[in-house]
Formats: structure tokens, sequence, C-alpha cells
């Protein structure tokens, strides 16, 4: 199953492909972007693995992560998907960043929304869910507002920078 590119009002989520390894890169390796987020890269030779999950998920079916690009311009912005998706289950889990020159216009919420609508009618998935760090209220924010409900936290359950975190649970049903 080849899974489409999504447009919007103001983006085209479209496949990621080897020509965004240094816009991956520029995210992946931006403090802010990484402050709370689970993957990290230092160089853009390491980059390249990132780019090859991307392709994974889409040759196993076990998700799918689209670039987030303005209509207009085609620039990119940022980055969202699912991975762990589970047929068996009807469930996966929703990931997403943004370059910061792109926070606070609304282009997360676009594209949620846009996935969200796919995940349901086209993929008939019934749970969604987002794992997100307790200090990250932005992202948490954002998954409120599409209508997700915290399930609850796992206390110190990852390690980051040397550190136990912990991580809250995010879901939403089909309705």
């Amino acid at each position: 199953m080849a899974f489409p590119n999504i447009k919007t009002t103001r983006l085209n989520l479209r496949q990621i492909t080897e020509a965004d390894l240094e816009n991956i890169y520029s995210g992946l390796s931006h403090p802010d972007v990484i402050k709370h987020y689970g993957v990290n890269y230092s160089s853009l030779e390491a980059t390249w693995e990132q780019l090859e999950w991307y392709a994974e998920l889409e040759r196993t079916h076990t998700g799918l992560w689209r670039a987030i690009t303005l209509a207009e311009t085609g620039k990119f912005c940022g980055a969202i998907g699912y991975n762990n998706l589970s047929r068996e289950h009807k469930k996966a889990e929703l990931g997403f960043w943004l370059l910061p020159e792109f926070w606070g216009r609304g282009y997360v919420q676009e594209a949620m929304e846009a996935v969200l609508e796919y995940a349901y009618q086209k993929l008939k998935l019934h749970r969604i869910e987002a794992f997100v760090e307790t200090e990250n209220i932005s992202s948490q924010k954002a998954l409120q507002k599409q209508d997700f409900q915290q399930e609850g936290i796992m206390r110190d359950s990852e390690i980051r920078n040397g550190r136990f975190i912990s991580v809250a649970i995010f879901s939403k049903l089909k309705k």
C-alpha cells in the first residue's frame, strides 16, 4: 500500500526523500527542537540513519512520516507522522517536530488534522497515541487542541542527558 502526499490549505505533507537530508539535520540537530525530542544528530552523515528509518517504516508498512512544507513555496518546515503502526490493534504512535522559525503559526495543528483524518479514514485506525516528555508543554498543548486525552505519566521511564525523565501518554480515539 502506497502512502499518498497530503495537501492542506497552507501545507503539503509529502514523502521524505534523500534530498531532505540537510533539512532533517537542521531540525534534529537544532537545540530548541531536540530539547524534548528523543532523536538528535551531531553530523549530516549520522542523519542518514533517520532517513533510513523513515524509508523502513514505509517499506514494512509500520508507519509513515511526511515532510511538512509550505504549499506556496515548498519550503521545508518540519516532519509529522506515525510509527509503531499496528493493523492488528488498529493503532499508531504520532510524532511531529517543526523548525523554530515556523513555530506559533498553526502549522502543527493543520498538519495534525490532516494526518489524523488520514489515519481514521484511510488506514481505519481506532487509536492514535503520543508519548511526550512531561516538560514539553508546547507539544502537550498541541495534542490537547486536537482533543487528545492524557492517560497517565510513565515516571522516570527514560534517560536523557544522564538524568531520568518522565513521559506523558496521550491518546485520541476515533469518534
